[in-house]
C-alpha cells in the first residue's frame, strides 16, 4: 500500500465513529449449587454507559448445565463448565460458566437461605405473616428479624403440619405457595422456580436452622452505583452479597427494591429500572438480610441549552450545577412584589402593611432585598412566628403539658428564637431539662412522652432526623439500625421521671438509669449513640448529658444536617432529604454537595439559624419567580419557587390584618395573634379545618397544609369572614368613607392584601364594579375585597 493510501485509511478512520465497546460483567461465571443464579450485566462504553444487556444476543453452549433468558440472569441446571455467548454489532464475548455443587449441594440454611425468599414473597410483611398476631393462625416475624422464632412456626407449631418430610412437595408451605391449594395471599413462588427448588430441597433435607458452611452475610453492593439514564431508558441492576468468609455470590433475585421517586425513576421485582418522563434523581433502594444499598439514577433532560445565572452565595452554586447536569434551565428572579409578600409570610408569618409594601416597592436602593432581610430577622415576630413552630415540633399540647406548662415552655422558646440563642445549645438545654414544667424552661417537654423508648425516638427524630422507631421490633427495613441500636439509645432516658411537688405541680427529675434488656434475648443492652460506642457512666450521672455531648460534639454527623434539611424544607418548600426528617444513605438528598455545605455552614457560624437563614434568603434560588414554562416538571430541584397555602394561624392572621378586625379567641385580650397564642386547644374552627395539628408528634407531617372543600366553603359563605370584611370597624369602611379616589383604594386593598399594585386588567374590572355600585361605594370595597380573599395569590405563598 502507498503512503497515499495510508493517509487516506487513516484520514478516514479519524472522521469514522469507532464502534462502542461493550463490556461484561462478570467476566466469568461460578454456580455453587442447584438453585444458584447469576445476573449479567452489559455495558456499552460510548462516552457515557448505556446498559445492553437486553439488546445483545445471548446463548450458553450447553443448557442442561446452565440457562439464560433474554434479562441476562443465568440460573444452574447441570454439573460442569460451558460457555455463554454474547453477539451484538456481529461481535461475539464469550464467558466461562462453572457450575459446581449441583449434585451434592451444601444443606440449605433456614437463617440464611430460606429468610431471604419468604421476604421477597412478602409472607413476613407486614400485611401477610408477619403482622401483629400474623394471619390464618400463622405468623412471622416482620422482614425476618427473628429466624428462630419463624423456623419453629413453621416446623413445630401446629403439630409441623406445615411440612411434610415424608413428601415434600406436599408440604402446606410449597402448596400454600404456589397456589396448589387455596391461599389467602395469593400463588407467591411459581412452582419450579429457583424460590420453589430452594424451598423443596431444605424440606428434603431435613430442615436444619443453620448450617455452618453458609455464613452470615455482611453486606452487599449494587452495581451500577450510579447511572444517568435517557427520558424513558432503563438500566438493569446486579446485587451482589459479599458474607463474612469474604465470598461473594449473586442475589439479584432475592433482593427486594424500591424507588424513593418513582415518577422519576421506578423498578420491577427482577431488578430492572425504568426511567419516566420527567428529569430529575432518584435513589434505587437496595433490600436482602437486613442489608441495605442504594442506585443513584440521574435522568437529564436532552439538548437544552443552559445559560447559567449569577450567583449570590455557594446555594446557587450546587444549584446551577445540579440543573446544568439536568438540563433544566431555572425560572428568572420574582418580581419584587412576590419577593416582598414571599419573606415576609416565611420569616415572620405575617404579611406586609399596604405602607410597608409601597415603601419597598418604590425604593430604588440595589440592596434593598438583603437589607429587607436583616429588618425581617431582628423583628419581635420572628420569634412569635418560630415559637409556633417549634411548639408544634415539642408538643406543647395543652392537655398534656398543662396550661401553666405550656405557658412556661412557649416562654421559654420565645427567648430562645429573640435571643438567637445557638442551635447546639439549644438542643442541650432541651436533652437536659429538669425541674418544675411551670417554671420558663423546656422540662414540659418530657412531661409528654411517658417511656424512655418515646424520648429516645422522638428525640432522635426530631434532632437527628433518623426514625429508628422501625428498630423497635425488627431491623430496620431501609437502615443499619436494629433493634440493639434501639435499646441502646432508649438507654440514656431510663432514669427519667416525673416528681409531684408540694404546690401541686409537677416536675421532671433525672436518676441515675439502667440498661434496657434485649426483649427476646434478656440480656443488657449497653447505653451508646447511634453508631458509637458504649458509654461509662459515672455513679448517679443523669445519662441525658452524655448524650448531649454526643449529639452536640462537631464530629456527630447527624445535628447539623438534619437542621440544614429542616430549615431548608422550610424555605423552599420541599426538603433537600424527603421527608426531612429521614435522613438515611438509602434516601439520598436530591443535592448531596448543597446538603453537604449547607451542613458544613451551620458548623461554621456556630450553629446560628439566624445566619443560615440569612444565607439562604440572599440565594438568587430563594428568590427565584414561579414562571415554570422551561421547568414545569421539576419537582425536587428547585429549579422555581414552589407554591404552597399558608398555615392556618398564618392565614388567619392575614384575613385578620387585611380586614382590620383582629380575631376574637376566648379568654385572651382583643389583638392577640393566632401565631402569638400557646393554647393549641383554644376552640376555633377556623384553624381546625385550615389544618392546625393537635400537637401528638414531633412530626412536621401532622400539620395538614392540604386545601379541602371545606376550607373553600368557609371563606367564601362563613358568616364570620363575611362579618370582618363587612366591619364598621374595618377597612373596608375606613376606605368607603376616606377621602381617597376609587383608583388609590384599588391600591391600597391590593397593596396590603396580594402586596402589590393591580395591574391595568385588574384595575379595569374594579374600576368598573365601582361604577355599577353607583351611591354605594362601601359595597364595592367589601366585594373586592372578598373576592381578593378568596383568590389563590392571597392563600397561597408563592
Amino acid at each position: 500500500m502507498t503512503r497515499t493510501s495510508l493517509l487516506l485509511v487513516a484520514f478516514f478512520l479519524v472522521l469514522s465513529p469507532a464502534r462502542a465497546q461493550l463490556r461484561v460483567s462478570p467476566e466469568s461465571v461460578i454456580l455453587n449449587g442447584p438453585e444458584a443464579s447469576q445476573q449479567m450485566l452489559v455495558v456499552e462504553k460510548d462516552g457515557r454507559r448505556i446498559d445492553r444487556t437486553r439488546d445483545v444476543q445471548m446463548q450458553v453452549v450447553h443448557p442442561n448445565i446452565a440457562h439464560v433468558d433474554k434479562s441476562g440472569w443465568i440460573e444452574a441446571r447441570g454439573e460442569g463448565k460451558t460457555v455463554l455467548l454474547i453477539q451484538h454489532q456481529g461481535k461475539e464475548t464469550r464467558v466461562p460458566i462453572e457450575v459446581r455443587n449441583f449434585l451434592t449441594p451444601t444443606p440449605v440454611s433456614f437463617e440464611q437461605q430460606i429468610i431471604p425468599l419468604l421476604t421477597k414473597a412478602s409472607c413476613n410483611s407486614g400485611g401477610c405473616h408477619g403482622k401483629s398476631g400474623g394471619q390464618n393462625g400463622f405468623h412471622l416475624s416482620v422482614f425476618g428479624f427473628d429466624p428462630e422464632a419463624d423456623f419453629r412456626a413453621l416446623t413445630m407449631e401446629a403439630r409441623g403440619r406445615r411440612v411434610f418430610p415424608a413428601a415434600p412437595a406436599s408440604s402446606l408451605l410449597l402448596t400454600k405457595a404456589t397456589g396448589a391449594m387455596p391461599h389467602g395471599g395469593g400463588a407467591k413462588i411459581p412452582e419450579g422456580s429457583l424460590p420453589y427448588r430452594r424451598l423443596l430441597r431444605w424440606v428434603r433435607e431435613g430442615m436444619p436452622l443453620r448450617t455452618e458452611a453458609v455464613p452470615p452475610i455482611a453486606k452487599i453492593e449494587v452495581e451500577p452505583a450510579e447511572q444517568v439514564l435517557a427520558l424513558e431508558g432503563a438500566q438493569q441492576l446486579r446485587v451482589t452479597a459479599i458474607d463474612e468468609k469474604g465470598e461473594r455470590h449473586c442475589v439479584t433475585a432475592e433482593a427486594e427494591y424500591e424507588s424513593n421517586a418513582p415518577t422519576i425513576a421506578g423498578i420491577d421485582r427482577r431488578s430492572l429500572v425504568q426511567a419516566g418522563k420527567i428529569p430529575g434523581q432518584a435513589g434505587i433502594l437496595v433490600r436482602y438480610m437486613g442489608q441495605v444499598a442504594v442506585c443513584r439514577i440521574t435522568i437529564p433532560r436532552p439538548d437544552v441549552k443552559f445559560a447559567r445565572p449569577a450567583e449570590a452565595n455557594f446555594i446557587d452554586r450546587h444549584v446551577w450545577n445540579q440543573l446544568e447536569r439536568l438540563g433544566l434551565p431555572p425560572s428568572d428572579l420574582a418580581d419584587d412584589a412576590t419577593f416582598l409578600r414571599r419573606v415576609y409570610l416565611d420569616t415572620i408569618g405575617t404579611l406586609p402593611t399596604a405602607a410597608e409594601a409601597r415603601t419597598f416597592l418604590a425604593s430604588k436602593n440595589p440592596a434593598k432585598r438583603a437589607k429587607l432581610i436583616d429588618e425581617l430577622l431582628d423583628r419581635p415576630e420572628y420569634a412569635d412566628f418560630w415559637t409556633m413552630r417549634w411548639s408544634d415540633l415539642l408538643r406543647v399540647d395543652r392537655d398534656a403539658v398543662t396550661a401553666q406548662g405550656s405557658v412556661a415552655l412557649s416562654r421559654w422558646l420565645r427567648h430562645q428564637f429573640a435571643v438567637n440563642r445557638p442551635y447546639d445549645e439549644f438542643v442541650r438545654d432541651i436533652l437536659t431539662a429538669k425541674g418544675s414544667i411551670t417554671r420558663e424552661s423546656p422540662a414540659g417537654f418530657f412531661k409528654t412522652l411517658e417511656k424512655p423508648e418515646v424520648m429516645s425516638r422522638s428525640i432522635s427524630q426530631l434532632f437527628l432526623g433518623i426514625r429508628i422507631e422501625c428498630a423497635q421490633c425488627h431491623h430496620h427495613p431501609s437502615e443499619k439500625w436494629d433493634q440493639d441500636d434501639y435499646l441502646a439509645l432508649a438507654g440514656f432516658f431510663t432514669g427519667v421521671g416525673r416528681k409531684n411537688l408540694p404546690s401541686g405541680g409537677e416536675a421532671i427529675v433525672a436518676k441515675s438509669g439502667t440498661d434496657l434488656k434485649h426483649p427476646r434475648t434478656g440480656k443488657s443492652v449497653p447505653a451508646r449513640p447511634l453508631g458509637a460506642a458504649p458509654v461509662e457512666f459515672e455513679p448517679g450521672a443523669d445519662r441525658r448529658i452524655y448524650l448531649a455531648n454526643w449529639m452536640t460534639s462537631p464530629e456527630n454527623p447527624y445535628l447539623a444536617r438534619a437542621t440544614a434539611n429542616r430549615l431548608w424544607s422550610h424555605y423552599f418548600g420541599r426538603g433537600l432529604v424527603e421527608p426531612i426528617d429521614d435522613l438515611r444513605a438509602t434516601n439520598p438528598a436530591t443535592n448531596e454537595p448543597l446538603l453537604d455545605e449547607l451542613t458544613q455552614h451551620l458548623k461554621q457560624v456556630k450553629f446560628d439559624l439566624i445566619a443560615l437563614t440569612r444565607t439562604m434568603l440572599n440565594s438568587r434560588v430563594y428568590q427565584l419567580g414561579a414562571d415554570t414554562s422551561a421547568n414545569r416538571d421539576d419537582e425536587q430541584n428547585f429549579s422555581h419557587v414552589v407554591s404552597r397555602t399558608l398555615p392556618a394561624e398564618v392565614l388567619l392572621d392575614a384575613i385578620s390584618q387585611t380586614t382590620g378586625v383582629p380575631e376574637k379567641f376566648n379568654g385572651w385580650p382583643e389583638g392577640v395573634r393566632a401565631i402569638q397564642m400557646w393554647d393549641n386547644r383554644i376552640p376555633s374552627y377556623f384553624l381546625k379545618i385550615f389544618g392546625r395539628p393537635v400537637r401528638a408528634s414531633v412530626c412536621e407531617c401532622e400539620r395538614s397544609n392540604e386545601p379541602s372543600i371545606a376550607q373553600a366553603l368557609h371563606l367564601l359563605n362563613a358568616p364570620e369572614i363575611q362579618a370582618k370584611v363587612k366591619s364598621r370597624k374595618g377597612t373596608t369602611r375606613r376606605l368607603a368613607e376616606s377621602s381617597m379616589s376609587e383608583s388609590e383604594i384599588v391600591d391600597e386593598l391590593y397593596l396590603g392584601m396580594l402586596a402589590r399594585r393591580p395591574t391595568e386588567k385588574e384595575r379595569g374590572i374594579v374600576l368598573e364594579l365601582f361604577r355599577e355600585s353607583v351611591g354605594d361605594r362601601r359595597a364595592a370595597v367589601e366585594d373586592t375585597m372578598w373576592v381578593l380573599l378568596n383568590s389563590k395569590e392571597f392563600l397561597y405563598r408563592r
